[in-house]
């Protein structure tokens, strides 16, 4: 289950903008991205981890993301960085 993988992270980054500034650096071993999230914020790291060939896993919430992640408040996206 992906939630555990967030879960069990060290080396996280939750939010779209430091998730798209991880992923151009190329920093990122894999991103999730919630289902219910906007897709106009979503589709620019959908593309971009596509260009780079990062994995994206789809999670069903931003709230079960966000509680995953440890915050309190729903997340469109998180990263795991690849030196985890």
């Amino acid at each position: 289950m992906s939630y555990d993988k967030v879960k069990q992270a060290t080396q996280l980054i939750i939010g779209m903008k430091q998730t798209l500034k991880a992923v151009e650096q190329g920093m990122v071993k894999e991103v999730f991205v919630a289902k219910d999230a906007d897709p106009k914020v979503t589709g620019k790291i959908l593309q971009l981890c596509r260009e780079k060939e990062v994995p994206v896993e789809v999670v069903d919430s931003m709230r079960q993301l966000g509680k995953a992640c440890g915050i309190e408040v729903g997340a469109a996206t998180a990263a795991i960085l690849i030196n985890e």
